[in-house]
């Protein structure tokens, strides 16, 4: 079950030892995971108090991919105090303006933003991946995407043929694989709700990176896929090929394959994850994006290089087990 959102009871003598005893503890938001976040108020100050409770969770890799982050010019949260033993982080707050918001209410504003986290990824990729963080690749994504033959079709009644399922998908995933792109710092949850707009800040500074204590070393592609393939946010294919164009044209990579079959992959793995988060987790309100996510499988499955996987889904899912199933 979702943990309630009152902070653990050694978060006011964490604060006071650093500095921070008579601050308000609010908060701030819960994520799939079991981390929670508060906003520390200490008059005109504040800060975000990470909860990261051990042993489900490991504040270390965060801090990690912080520092990392930060020395590649771009800004992830400055950490201003950490217990590790008991899973809390101290860090900066970016404020509330938030990418997802910001561009729902302004489309005039939307190609212009979504410029900015498409140069991040130019910006991230021409840089030396972080040393040390594991690899994500072929056996990687085959095992991703067992999710959802193994929550999402039991859980709508559909018997499967899994063996048949996972070879469809290393049909498609494994030139992807062997098409010899650098890789590169994957963020892993890069989409409009972990990126903040932080004032002050000009170019790909400008935009907070959060939410990226997963990052693995992995294909360029899948970021860009991450954050124009939103789970949780419309973005329209005129801005999602418009985007796809700016990287190609700024890295003179052809990745176009290894989005659409990435994208795939991650809507595939997502349909299976949101179904455990409700079935496993007691977090029912993930199925609200369960529609969404069937729209971009569909459109990704349209693509010539997928052809082998659109078979599988075509003889195995009947259309109404897809979107229809959670409306």
């Amino acid at each position: 079950m979702a943990a309630p959102m009152i902070p653990p009871p050694h978060a006011p003598a964490f604060l006071a030892a650093h500095g921070w005893g008579d601050a308000q503890i609010l908060p701030l938001a819960g994520d799939a995971s079991f981390r929670r976040y508060f906003r520390v108020v200490d008059g005109a100050r504040q800060a975000v108090l990470m909860d990261a409770p051990p042993p489900h969770e490991d504040p270390r890799p965060f801090i990690a991919v912080a520092e990392y982050l930060c020395e590649q010019g771009l800004t992830a949260p400055t950490i201003f105090a950490r217990d590790l033993a008991q899973g809390l982080l101290l860090i900066e707050d970016f404020g509330d303006v938030r990418l997802r918001e910001t561009a729902d209410a302004a489309l005039d504003r939307e190609v212009d933003l979504y410029a900015g986290v498409t140069d991040l990824l130019v910006h991230l990729h021409a840089r030396p991946p972080m040393p040390g963080l594991p690899v994500l690749g072929l056996e990687q994504w085959l095992d991703e995407v067992m999710l959802f033959s193994d929550w999402y079709c039991p859980t709508l009644g559909i018997e499967v043929d899994r063996d048949a399922f996972r070879g469809a998908w290393e049909a498609v995933l494994t030139p992807i694989e062997h098409d010899g792109l650098p890789r590169v710092t994957v963020l892993r949850d890069y989409h409009a709700e972990n990126i903040m707009l932080v004032p002050g800040k000009e170019g790909v500074a400008h935009y907070g990176l959060l939410d990226f204590q997963d990052a693995l070393v992995g294909h360029p592609a899948y970021d860009l896929a991450s954050v124009l393939e939103d789970a949780r946010r419309d973005v329209t294919p005129a801005v999602e090929a418009a985007m796809l164009a700016r990287y190609q044209g700024a890295t003179g990579q052809d990745i176009e394959s290894a989005y659409w079959a990435l994208a795939a992959q991650r809507n595939t793995r997502i349909l299976g994850v949101f179904v455990r988060l409700w079935k496993r987790d007691g977090k029912p309100w993930y199925r609200q994006f369960q529609p969404r996510m069937w729209g971009l499988l569909e459109r990704d499955l349209a693509h010539p290089g997928l052809a082998p996987v659109r078979a599988w889904f075509d003889e195995n899912i009947p259309a109404d087990k897809r979107a229809a199933a959670w409306l």
